[in-house]
């Protein structure tokens, strides 16, 4: 026999109903003593007093607990961060509400550097789409790609991660990897999406299904549903197939990129994602790596054109370090100009760069890894008739040079306003 609803109502709330009835018994005790005398002497209208204040507290606190409990247990959301008191909730719909009037950013890369970016974006608007690469096939996406024949799920996961507004311990659990057995080295948010994917009908709707689940701010979406692999030719004529073989050619067959090509002609893009760009109020290229991050999305038939006759302007972020195997000896220009080189017109009207300081011991080690801070070209890249926007940047982590996702964002956003 099932019991009444409001039974099962009052039983998520029982702690908090005791106080209640506390309360309210502590007010009929206050009138009792207020009353039980036709003349009112000065302790007793004291009792009385702190007798109705002591009432009026537990009450209080029983509606405002239970109305947090409320929206914590009936939320649309489960992995949903949960607001602890009241206050928060009035942050969290404040927030809601500011972000929701921000711009329309739309972000186009790939790996880790464009999930950086995002993390910093979402504190400014909730209209952010980020458009991946799909043509990873490296790592624990790579074997997802070949075992199960999905579309390589890592640089999403991590978008979504960024974007997402969960409990601390779900993100961990998202980004563990796994170090025995045959999963030894997969990521179990790569697994969750890949399961996603399993019951949905497409690939595109199973992000859309995960970031419902993560409750994130935005969307993110693959740039094709197609199954495509990168070629890159050397300038020796050499050709190199496989992005994860891209970034680490230089290893057995160094060379310079002369081009980077997808391994089939006409690959049609995401309709959401053309959408998106269309409606956008500025279109972020990168940060990423600039041959198997930023130009694969050039390369899908449409995008290209789609960003050109976008009425917002394009900001690119470059990357703050050269990249052994893709960018050795690159200036900033050289980075646009190989953007526009594969994209067939010239996109860039804005291009941010960090000019903040790097320790002497860091670039030392970046340096024995044949990488150095991409230099800035100023008067070539004035002469292609783009704004250049330097600032600082930059943040070091577990010695690693990266973009500081607060810096990046303010900086994006300023970049947005002053427009």
């Amino acid at each position: 026999m099932y019991s009444p609803k409001w039974l099962k109502i009052g039983l998520q709330f029982r702690r908090w109903l005791v106080s209640g009835v506390i309360g309210f018994a502590l007010m009929a005790l206050s009138l009792i003593v207020l009353l039980k005398d036709v003349q009112i002497g000065p302790f007793q209208l004291t009792a009385s007093i702190l007798l109705a204040i002591s009432g009026l507290y537990f009450i209080f606190e029983c509606i405002k607990r239970i109305f947090v409990k409320f929206v914590n247990v009936y939320s649309n959301n489960g992995l949903l961060k949960k607001p602890s008191n009241v206050s928060e909730i009035g942050d969290i719909l404040y927030k809601r509400k500011i972000l929701a009037s921000g711009p329309k950013i739309v972000a186009i890369g790939g790996g880790t550097g464009i999930s950086t970016m995002l993390r910093g974006l979402k504190e400014y608007t909730s209209n952010i789409t980020a458009i991946i690469t799909v043509a990873d096939d490296g790592g624990g996406s790579g074997t997802l790609r070949n075992d199960l024949g999905i579309l390589p799920p890592g640089d999403i996961r991590n978008c979504l991660i960024a974007l997402a507004e969960t409990e601390p311990v779900m993100e961990k659990l998202l980004k563990y990897r796994f170090t025995e057995g045959s999963l030894k080295g997969q990521s179990f948010g790569n697994l969750f999406l890949a399961a996603m994917t399993g019951i949905s009908d497409s690939f595109e709707q199973a992000v859309k299904y995960m970031g419902q689940v993560l409750a994130v701010t935005g969307r993110v979406y693959p740039v094709t549903e197609e199954n495509i692999f990168l070629v890159a030719e050397l300038e020796d004529g050499t050709q190199i197939r496989g992005e994860s073989r891209i970034g680490n050619h230089h290893l057995t067959h160094p060379g310079k990129i002369k081009r980077i090509m997808l391994d089939k002609p006409n690959v049609a893009p995401l309709p959401q994602a053309l959408k998106a760009i269309e409606d956008a109020d500025l279109i972020v290229l990168g940060p990423g790596s600039l041959y198997t991050s930023i130009i694969p999305n050039l390369l899908v038939n449409g995008i290209a054109r789609a960003i050109a006759q976008s009425k917002a302007p394009v900001l690119y972020v470059c990357n703050v370090m050269t990249q052994p195997g893709e960018t050795e000896g690159y200036t900033v220009g050289d980075h646009i100009n190989a953007i526009h080189e594969h994209a067939g017109s010239s996109l860039v009207d804005i291009c941010l760069v960090n000019n903040g300081d790097i320790k002497p011991s860091i670039l030392k080690k970046y340096h024995e890894d044949g990488a150095e801070p991409v230099k800035i070209d100023t008067s070539r890249i004035k002469r292609m008739g783009i704004r250049l926007v330097e600032k600082d940047l930059a943040r070091i982590s577990d010695d690693f040079v990266r973009h500081d996702p607060i810096k990046l964002a303010r900086a994006i956003i300023e970049i947005y306003k002053n427009r």
